[in-house]
């Protein structure tokens, strides 16, 4: 596997990148441009709650407004699986781009169909149109090529600005750039691959590793394809049960499936092997369970009726001790159930500490639960950069060619020379 350990390399995915067509090298003007973007983002009564996602795509549309393109957007939003379901529209997400863009975004009643194609031949170049949920049918997670040329057929030019997704092979993220005659990377997606393709390519050191999460498997091809570049590997939230049980502590309730402790034992052994420290966790906030909050207190081991849903206060002050001189961070995975007061301080301090490092240091957020803590804690604006996608971050850490990123259009073969 590739590690990007040598200097002047380029990451996999980086290098892949550097291949494709991009969305300023075509021509929009008066053109259709389909653009997958990453709206996946959270509704209470009717609004948006986080935006982050959608203000991370304006540079991308407000470059395709401004140069005449008539902007057909596509997206998904939860999980209705497959059937059409009113709480996932995105009817309040047009009401919010449409205050960010400051136009209007028109909604249309489906994703594909006579009535949306009309729709998009109506539009105006600088005008908007948002589709709805992709994920009312089921073609698009089984990447169908029939539904992905039903969206072809919406387009003149593809653009892929949805890093959140372009680990999924799906037929909005690669069904549909096989089928239209140029398939272009937006602004977001190039940014997100350069700057986390940054920490594969001789990363300043020290380079320490943050890990938390539910599950060792994520973390497995992460953890592998960086061990000849990183330092240290910080291991909290619940996949550091595993990592604890593999050296015999006692762990009570706490998730930890025997596959993931054989799995965590064997990744300390490679670490070891690769002089790369593991610090783990010595104390934890234990409780009978997540809603058992008010019972929560600090024990080293966790008693058989109970789990750790927390790092302690000791756990908290030697992970921040570990930061201190560190000059290249990325963190995937809170250190606990942060939504929760009484497990939240694991994560907060992590957050603090790597907040701290300031702009001397090359601080990355791996996306999804890590983005979310790091909205909560206000420590967005102090790391050098927060991703919109968690699966797909840890896939590109892993050394991984993001299948969204392989199916856009060579610039060669578009005509486009370097």
């Amino acid at each position: 596997m590739s590690t990007g350990a040598d200097a002047g390399a380029m990451a996999p995915c980086a290098a892949a990148l550097a291949r494709k067509l991009t969305s300023e090298e075509v021509e929009v003007e008066g053109r259709a441009v389909l653009v997958r973007v990453d709206f996946n983002v959270p509704v209470a009564d009717g609004k948006v709650t986080d935006a982050n996602r959608i203000e991370a795509a304006m540079p991308t549309l407000r470059s395709l407004i401004g140069r005449g393109a008539r902007v057909v957007l596509m997206s998904h939003r939860g999980r209705p699986g497959g059937v059409v379901d009113p709480r996932f529209t995105m009817a309040p997400v047009a009401r919010s781009l449409g205050v960010l863009l400051g136009q209007h975004v028109g909604l249309a009643p489906d994703c594909v169909g006579a009535e949306v194609r009309g729709l998009v031949d109506a539009l105006e170049p600088g005008a908007v149109l948002l589709l709805e949920n992709l994920r009312y049918h089921a073609g698009e997670t089984a990447n169908d090529l029939v539904f992905a040329a039903q969206l072809a057929e919406l387009a003149d030019i593809y653009i892929s600005d949805a890093f959140g997704v372009a680990h999924r092979a799906h037929a909005s993220v690669v069904g549909v750039a096989s089928i239209v005659p140029a398939a272009a990377a937006g602004l977001l997606l190039r940014r997100e691959v350069e700057q986390l393709s940054c920490a594969l390519v001789d990363p300043p050191k020290p380079f320490v590793l943050i890990l938390g999460g539910a599950k060792v498997s994520d973390k497995v091809e992460l953890i592998g394809n960086v061990l000849q570049i990183v330092d240290r590997i910080v291991i909290g939230g619940a996949m550091a049960n595993a990592f604890l049980a593999a050296q015999g502590r006692p762990i009570g309730a706490s998730l930890a499936p025997a596959d993931a402790i054989e799995e965590a034992g064997r990744l300390l052994v490679e670490a070891a092997a690769a002089d790369v420290e593991v610090v783990l966790p010595d104390d934890l906030v234990a409780a009978p369970a997540i809603d058992r909050s008010a019972a929560a207190h600090v024990v080293y081991d966790v008693a058989d009726d109970e789990m750790a849903l927390d790092i302690g206060p000791a756990s908290r002050a030697r992970f921040a001790a570990v930061l201190v001189n560190a000059r290249t961070v990325v963190w995937n995975g809170p250190m606990g159930v942060f939504e929760t007061e009484a497990f939240a301080g694991g994560t907060a301090a992590v957050a603090a500490a790597v907040a701290s490092l300031g702009p001397g240091a090359f601080t990355v957020i791996g996306g999804g639960d890590t983005a979310a803590a790091a909205a909560m804690f206000s420590i967005v604006d102090k790391v050098s950069h927060v991703s919109t996608g968690g699966g797909a971050s840890l896939d590109l850490l892993s050394g991984v060619v993001l299948p969204g990123v392989d199916a856009l259009t060579n610039r060669d073969s578009h005509g486009v020379e370097d």
